[in-house]
């Protein structure tokens, strides 16, 4: 199955059924097929044929649905990008690495990606949804995404094989530069056949996407299931502020929210007293199942939610590098923090350092196979090798253990990576850019959980003899050199970090220095 098959087979079967709906507009399936098809034939007009990248910089709307699928439709290839991204040098890395053709973006992102439109010499057209205000001068470069609809919609296309690249996914890498996570047709179509199974989506759904469309949770929990389900998606462009997208759960009567832990946490708390009344026989009234992912959830914010909610939640696990479930918690039988059993046709192992199979309830790292597994990173054969078992498994970088019953428990993140409301954060490349700093020596970078299940960012920092700055100097550095979800809240510099024998530095002893920090801290004092 293709994505093509996917959306075609929605507006066979249910033509007039509600698709996307907005606060603005309710599209049927037949209505978005039509004007996927109109889009498509506009994006070929322009030149974006077979196998040739479309950027996609743009919040949760039908546009990002509609483009995505017209890309499928000629055997393009769509990626997204998160609109967090806001630095060009970053931006540019991407485009120039996927030569990219084009973008289809909204006014407000289009500082950025001017300026990386400029270093990327294969960007041939910006394709923008919404009125630019106070622009002037031309901008040849630049065309109103409505333009596309205006070509006629009757083209031969290529047949799609499900296992063409039909996306490119940007995730950060150690060394600091982003790698791009080719996923085909079956990938994605696989994935999404499994999490209806999994989930056990019912005719009368309807989910609100709320998570951003440009994650691969977003995008296959949300925006696929719904699709192949042929059930109702309601789409909210932005999490904040709540009240828009809690006034359209209760206007369509949302029935599976999706979210990631620090959301589940905010409502956990929000829902007490008179406001937790509203929240949950208003606005969460017809909600039957919340889904967590995307990052750990705290068992603790799990009680509280379900309590003051009476809403199930069903914790998953996955990867972008997986389409990305590989596992849920069945609703039927839970288990307190376990990330469930696997999707059906994907298959679970756990290694040790030298690819040895673990007994159960052993933890190492966790492998997966299965129609899920991304063809490879683009451009970067070798890490690709590297990111494979000798016989063909994928390891996931995440420590874990399997139990009795096929539960899968994860234990620990291998790669130092941070969580940000749901979002990676490589330390690396945070370190690589203080580094560029002339007064620091050294730079360590480790997340701190919070209270809300979330993470912060700390940086440790070396500075060099002599050095003239200070804390305050290194944040405002940062401020002007990283996206705002990848500052550091807090930076300590001290005289030396801790390091093994082989000099590499020891994040584990940094973590536990500040979680002793936090057990020796005397409780803070109320108002007598």
């Amino acid at each position: 199955m293709t994505l093509n098959d996917l959306l075609d087979e929605a507006a066979r079967r249910a033509p007039q059924g509600p698709a996307l709906v907005t606060p603005e507009e309710t599209l049927s399936f037949s209505e978005l097929q039509r004007r996927v098809l109109f889009v498509a034939a506009g994006f070929s007009a322009r030149g974006i044929g077979k196998n040739d990248a479309v950027a996609i910089v743009h919040r949760n709307s039908p546009v990002f649905v509609i483009s995505y699928f017209a890309l499928a439709r000629l055997g393009a290839v769509a990626v997204p990008i998160n609109f967090m991204v806001q630095k060009p040098d970053e931006l540019a890395y991407m485009l120039n690495d996927c030569q990219a053709k084009g973008i289809v973006t909204q006014s407000e992102f289009l500082k950025g990606l001017r300026g990386a439109a400029a270093k990327a010499r294969s960007v041939a057209m910006i394709w923008v949804s919404d009125p630019i205000a106070d622009e002037k001068g031309e901008r040849p470069r630049e065309e109103p995404f409505s333009n596309l609809l205006q070509e006629p919609a009757a083209l031969s296309y290529p047949q799609a094989q499900d296992q063409d690249t039909v996306a490119i996914l940007y995730t950060s890498g150690t060394t600091g530069n982003p790698k791009g996570v080719m996923l085909t047709h079956r990938n994605l179509a696989s994935n999404a056949v499994a999490g209806v199974k999994k989930l056990a989506i019912r005719p009368n759904d309807v989910q609100l996407a709320l998570l951003p469309m440009f994650h691969i949770f977003g995008w296959t929990a949300n925006v696929l299931v719904s699709l192949l389900a042929r059930t109702k998606l309601v789409i909210s462009p932005s999490i904040t502020p709540p009240r828009p997208w809690l006034g359209l759960m209760a206007k369509h009567g949302v029935t599976m929210f999706s979210a990631v832990p620090q959301l589940f946490s905010i409502l956990a708390k929000q829902a007490t007293g008179l406001q937790g009344l509203v929240l949950r026989y208003w606005f969460f009234r017809k909600v039957r199942l919340a889904v967590s992912g995307a990052a750990p959830l705290s068992p603790v914010v799990l009680e509280a939610f379900e309590k003051n909610l009476r809403v199930p939640i069903v914790e998953g696990y996955g990867l972008t590098e997986t389409a990305p479930i590989i596992s849920v918690n069945p609703v039927e039988k839970r288990k307190p923090g376990s990330v469930g059993t696997m999707i059906d046709g994907v298959k679970v192992r756990i290694i040790d350092d030298q690819e040895h199979d673990l007994e159960l309830g052993q933890e190492g790292e966790i492998c997966v196979k299965g129609d899920n597994v991304m063809k490879g990173y683009y451009n970067l054969p070798q890490a690709t090798r590297e990111a494979f078992t000798t016989d063909g498994w994928f390891k996931t970088g995440d420590i874990g253990a399997l139990d009795s019953e096929g539960y899968l428990y994860i234990r620990d993140r291998k790669k130092d990576m941070i969580i940000i409301k749901g979002l990676k954060v490589f330390s690396a490349q945070v370190e690589s850019v203080m580094l560029e700093h002339p007064d620091v020596q050294e730079a360590a970078l480790i997340g701190i959980p919070d209270e809300h299940g979330d993470e912060t960012i700390k940086a440790f920092v070396v500075l060099k003899k002599g050095a003239s700055t200070d804390k305050s100097g290194l944040m405002q550095f940062c401020r002007s050199k990283l996206d705002p979800y990848k500052r550091p809240r807090d930076i300590e510099i001290v005289e030396a970090l801790p390091k093994n024998a082989l000099q590499k530095v020891l994040k584990r002893a940094l973590r536990q220095r500040e979680l002793d920090k936090r057990t020796a801290a005397p409780p803070s004092s109320g108002p007598a």
